[in-house]
């Protein structure tokens, strides 16, 4: 389970900033000569050198709970909206907590992505009192990391991100955050593995800690003995809802790179390929007569993408992506994540029993975070306004997350906006099958298809939808009024 929006936060450094601010030397430390596995007689020295640069975030969003009454403005009942929390709209105010740390002077700021997520306002608290107002630099969601930033009069005190490729199981570990709303609580463990698979997203390598990790601790970081941050506190495996010694976070090396892009274009630019895959097994790559352990086959071809451009094919056996070998999907997915788009990279591949190797030029993925009026790739998640909803289309990674079956076809549901037409109707996870009794299969057919239905709004959107009951998948039919802005 991701540790919900209660969380931690990391100010960042960048080269980009107009003004010039006062040089203040990071609270971190040179870890070289520090012995990563040697538990020291005491963690209160660091923790107190570190303190000053965590600090806990406070969120306040608008939201329109179904089944809550409302009452207009000069109604005898108004009186009643503070009762239920709500405006005379019959919206209401919810907030949540977290924790985090600074990592520049000049007041950038990483979390999670879950904790700040439709947030209205977004507030800092530092440890020494101060609270400043963070506006959202840019986010990810398929690392679940944001970027935010703060103005202050003076220098903050801050941390560094360490080389995650250095730390090692076994390496002792802190981790300093606001779990359940204490502030500014520490505990401590040790590295328990690397490069754990959640299927959370195309980018999951997280390190494993035992140190303890709550509600709250989410976006916050995670140290080594000298002092930087060696990851994000992200998730937690726990039958109880508090830690049980299982605890995940996005490795620094990652975090800065998906953080620098972040803070220079205030989105993430990702390569694409242009394929589905499925892992295949020893047996499977014996079965086209190639060597090997493991490798990826192509399950499906994005017309007019990359991999069709250079003459890749369903059925391919993939081992070698850039002269680097190819063992499973994630692999696969990492190693086009860190290519540079545009790059021409060899693909070797085995085709009817025969090697052959084919030269692919890597097009950029198309994500949620992509800028009002740029063309929307086949395969991405798109914001629909008419709707008041965000889609994206189905691939296998979206049906890992959403639970959806493969006979299930369509575009889902990411997000229902609290102001939306939709809200009340439309669910997360939802399927859009039908737009006025004709099929839908990407964003952009569907968002076209609503902008055709908005050409005459006295007449209700008719959706069909595939929606996940107790007892399984079923179809839900919807009618969404055009009228209402």
């Amino acid at each position: 389970m991701r540790i919900p929006a209660l969380a931690a936060i990391i100010l960042i450094s960048s080269a980009t900033m107009a003004m010039p601010v006062v040089a203040q030397e990071s609270l971190s430390e040179a870890v070289d000569g520090i012995d990563q596995k040697v538990q020291p007689q005491s963690f209160r020295d660091l923790s107190r050198r570190l303190m000053p640069a965590v600090v806990n975030i406070s969120t306040s969003q608008t939201i329109a709970p179904e089944g809550m009454p409302s009452f207009p403005e000069g109604s005898p009942m108004e009186r009643f909206n503070e009762f239920f929390g709500r405006d005379e709209d019959g919206f209401r105010r919810e907030g949540s907590l977290g924790s985090g740390f600074v990592i520049s002077a000049d007041g950038y700021i990483i979390t999670n992505n879950h904790v700040i997520e439709n947030a209205d306002e977004i507030d800092i608290n530092f440890a020494d009192g101060r609270v400043l107002k963070a506006e959202l630099v840019g986010r990810d969601r398929d690392t679940d990391l944001a970027v935010l930033k703060v103005k202050s009069s003076t220098p903050l005190p801050h941390v560094d991100l360490a080389d995650s490729d250095k730390a090692e199981v076994g390496d002792w570990v802190i981790a300093i955050g606001n779990p359940f709303g204490f502030g500014g609580s520490v505990s401590a463990g040790i590295i328990s593995a690397r490069n754990r698979d959640l299927n959370a997203g195309r980018s999951d390598d997280f390190i494993q800690t035992d140190a303890a990790i709550n509600r709250g601790n989410s976006g916050g970081p995670l140290f080594n003995l000298g002092g930087e941050v060696v990851g994000v506190n992200t998730a937690i495996i726990s039958p109880t809802g508090g830690s049980v010694g299982i605890g995940f976070s996005v490795p620094s090396n990652l975090v800065k790179r998906i953080s620098d892009q972040l803070i220079k274009e205030g989105r993430v630019r990702r390569a694409w390929l242009g394929v589905n895959v499925q892992d295949a097994d020893e047996n499977l790559v014996k079965a086209y007569k190639a060597t090997g352990k493991g490798g990826v086959i192509i399950t499906r071809i994005t017309d007019d993408g990359p991999a069709e451009k250079s003459n890749i094919e369903v059925g391919d056996l993939v081992l070698r992506f850039g002269g680097k070998p190819v063992t499973s999907v994630r692999e696969l997915t990492r190693l086009i994540n860190e290519t540079a788009i545009g790059k021409t990279v060899p693909v070797s591949l085995v085709r009817d029993g025969k090697a052959r190797t084919v030269n692919v030029t890597l097009g950029e993925l198309e994500d949620e975070e992509t800028p009002a009026g740029a063309n929307a790739a086949l395969d991405a998640p798109a914001s629909s306004n008419d709707l008041g909803a965000e889609l994206s289309s189905l691939d296998d990674d979206v049906r890992r997350r959403y639970g959806i079956p493969k006979d299930v076809e369509g575009v889902v549901v990411t997000t229902v906006s609290a102001r939306g037409r939709s809200f009340g109707k439309l669910r997360r996870g939802d399927v859009l099958v039908e737009v006025n009794f004709e099929r839908v299969a990407t964003v952009t057919d569907t968002i076209e298809k609503v902008e055709q239905a908005m050409t005459t709004p006295r007449q209700p959107l008719l959706l069909r939808v595939k929606r996940r009951g107790d007892a399984g998948w079923f179809d839900q039919f919807i009618s969404i009024d055009l009228t209402n802005s």
